[in-house]
């Protein structure tokens, strides 16, 4: 593969143009669900999706990317560098396998710089069950209020309350509280929803046409943001039975990380999309990951995940400290050096080969 750093994009409107492109220069037909809302630029929005292989074929894999947004800086250039790839496509061809490229999966978000959706919901924390009781996590309800303080940026009182549960808890515990999801506070951080967001549904409604007849299906997810930098952890996102871990790691090797034996740089979540495979294809043997890049320390993409999220409450703040916010938060999900963008593109061709051949 030509690591060709050109992929990249600089917006989402620019990130959209070249993934059509690409899907059109490799001759795949593609199916655009629009949103009902503009982006940033008063473009249209939308999910777009391209099927590479036979109609027919018993073997998938899924490349998405945008699940939160502004990550899709980095999962879109990784999808229109393969577009481009005709070693990925020949293995697929060898393998049996067809390919669905699912891109910016919450357009809005990657179009208004927000890692989360319209509705202000993290996708990956919206795939529950509504009709039952949602799930509780008081640790977030009572570090909610030192969060989102009323000032930006925060004053000192603020940090060393903050500082002080951290010591106390430790840094796991800190993410764990703030990350894992939270179903209270709808203006909140990592908000899982009260209700499935246009994303869900959108994705559902994608895999019912194009996953739900298939035999063996295998996921990479690309997702950004926790991690040392420019290192890809590979993170179970499948079920976690012994079965699927031991495919998993036959696939993409003993270095896959899971949530619940705390090998993650994540905090294990609720509301995961991965589930959806379960419901939508419950015939499917499914395997699949997040594959998450390391950009930043985790303090430093909380206060940026922070920062951004007070903005959201405050838009009569000045443009000076509106734009410095939204930088950071850029900074925290997306390297614009060039070692980075490699490092990307490297690793994610490497997982999807994989998967390529764990499926065939």
């Amino acid at each position: 593969m030509a690591h060709d750093i050109d992929c990249f994009s600089a917006s989402y409107a620019e990130a959209r143009s070249r993934f059509l492109a690409g899907a059109a220069a490799a001759r795949l037909k593609v199916h655009s669900h629009a949103m009902p809302l503009r982006g940033a630029d008063g473009e249209e929005l939308a999910m777009d999706v391209a099927w590479q292989g036979p109609p027919e074929a018993d073997k998938l894999f899924i490349l998405s990317s945008g699940c939160h947004g502004i990550e899709g800086y980095a999962g879109s250039g990784v999808q229109v560098a393969l577009l481009h790839d005709d070693s990925i496509a020949q293995a697929a061809r060898a393998a049996g396998v067809a390919i669905l490229y699912v891109h910016a999966l919450n357009p809005h978000g990657f179009s208004w710089c927000r890692r989360v959706t319209s509705e202000n919901v993290d996708l990956n924390r919206n795939f529950v069950d509504f009709s039952k009781p949602l799930p509780a996590n008081p640790a977030y309800e009572r570090l909610a209020p030192l969060l989102l303080p009323s000032e930006w940026p925060p004053g000192i009182a603020n940090t060393v309350q903050l500082a002080a549960f951290t010591l106390r808890h430790g840094m796991n515990a800190l993410q764990a509280a703030v990350s894992s999801g939270q179903y209270s506070d709808p203006r909140g951080l990592f908000f899982g929803g009260h209700a499935p967001t246009w994303s869900q549904v959108t994705l559902r409604r994608v895999l019912r046409e194009f996953a739900s007849s298939r035999s063996r299906i295998g996921w990479v997810d690309i997702h950004t943001g926790l991690g040392p930098r420019g290192v890809g952890e590979r993170i179970l996102s499948a079920r976690h039975d012994d079965a699927t871990r031991a495919r998993a790691r036959a696939w993409w090797g003993d270095g896959v990380t899971s949530t619940e034996d705390a090998s993650s740089t994540s905090a294990a979540l609720n509301g995961q999309m991965w589930s959806v495979i379960g419901e939508e294809c419950p015939a499917a043997e499914y395997t699949g990951i997040a594959l998450e890049f390391g950009t930043a320390p985790r303090l430093q993409v909380l206060q940026a995940l922070r920062g951004d999220h007070w903005l959201a409450q405050h838009p009569e703040a000045p443009p000076g400290l509106q734009r410095s916010i939204k930088r950071r938060l850029r900074e925290a999900f997306y390297v614009e050096t060039p070692q980075w963008k490699r490092s990307v593109l490297e690793q994610a061709a490497d997982a999807v080969t994989a998967a390529l051949r764990g499926l065939a």
